[in-house]
């Protein structure tokens, strides 16, 4: 994945790991940043999701601003838009490397805005009160500032598809992770019957929306038809579906997964292992789940799953003329619907 993602960021023209850099650089986020040195010793989550932005290992934070300027590349300019093509750097307009830029603070947005605790949860070990609750209110106005600066520089842009593209992407967000946040407060959601479809619903909504939408937008501001802009569209979205699929599944096919690894009971082999195992079973074994979905169908399907969505994609690109940046954009898939 890392040298995929290396590879791709040299066609584009620079390391995207350094797109945002001029929001989060800048005074008032600095500002917020000394403010956030006093969680030092506590566990509120927004410490690790600022650690994230500086050792991100993964390379999964930028992911989603070097598809967009990849599909760029890959499109290339319009026959509406080639008396523009000398605004072209390394092959994609101003605009859409400014549309990545906005895709990015968005993500990082809701992501800062994830990192808010439940107060009634927490634990002496935690830290303190005041900490956290500091913590809390730190996490709303840095990820509200990112998000001001987002639709600000959307505004900007002057086009008003892209501006109704981009914000049912916001909404659709909202609603995903507002739904995510509604079923893991309520008692029984262990045991909830939630079915593949429904969880393909849930996961376009919080992972797949805001790249799919992103990557029309930039089909968008290059004039591109319709046809190409829907394959931009359903290639975002396929590639995001097999980027989730291929997360949830590590702890059930990492070899070195240890038996305490983290899983998701809301992960798509989870999800699946409930609906081959039954209802009544699937509350039976919610002790031992982890090695019944390993001996299950649940990992099988979801591989299965990841790589028809990523087949999806493939297809998708299948439209774009051949290049560099259509091959990093396969290759991109490739690497998320590889398994040992």
């Amino acid at each position: 994945w890392s040298q995929v993602v290396s590879e791709a960021e040299k066609i584009v023209g620079y390391p995207t790991s350094f797109m945002s850099l001029r929001c989060l650089l800048s005074d008032e986020l600095s500002n917020i940043a000394m403010q956030v040195r006093k969680l030092v010793g506590t566990k509120h989550p927004l410490l690790d999701t600022a650690r994230g932005f500086v050792y991100d290992t993964r390379n999964n934070l930028q992911m989603r601003g070097l598809v967009i300027l990849l599909i760029s590349k890959a499109a290339g300019p319009s026959t509406a838009e080639l008396s523009f093509q000398h605004s072209m750097v390394s092959g994609i307009y101003s605009s859409q490397r400014s549309l990545a830029e906005i895709t990015e603070l968005i993500h990082t947005a809701f992501l800062v805005h994830r990192g808010i605790v439940n107060i009634g949860e927490l634990k002496s070990c935690d830290g303190p009160l005041k900490d956290m609750q500091f913590g809390n209110k730190m996490a709303v106005l840095s990820g509200d500032f990112l998000l001001a600066n987002a639709c600000t520089s959307l505004a900007q842009l002057q086009n008003t598809k892209v501006v109704e593209l981009i914000s049912s992407a916001i909404g659709d967000l909202v609603q995903g992770i507002y739904y995510e946040n509604s079923k893991s407060a309520e008692e029984d959601s262990l045991t909830d019957d939630i079915g593949i479809s429904t969880w393909k619903e849930q996961v376009f909504l919080s992972h797949s929306a805001l790249l799919a939408k992103s990557c029309q937008a930039a089909m968008e501001l290059a004039k591109h038809s319709a046809e190409i802009q829907d394959m931009a569209f359903q290639y975002g979205k396929h590639m995001s579906m097999s980027h989730k699929l291929h997360s949830d599944l590590q702890p059930f096919v990492k070899e070195s997964s240890s038996d305490s690894m983290a899983f998701s009971l809301n992960s798509a082999p989870a999800v699946l292992h409930q609906e081959f195992l039954g209802r009544e079973a699937w509350i039976k074994q919610i002790r031992e789940l982890r090695e019944a979905i390993k001996a299950g169908k649940g990992v099988t399907s979801a591989i299965d799953l990841c790589r028809c969505h990523g087949n999806r994609a493939l297809a998708a690109l299948e439209h774009f003329p051949p290049s560099e940046a259509r091959a990093a954009l396969a290759n991109i898939v490739y690497a998320v619907t590889r398994f040992p």
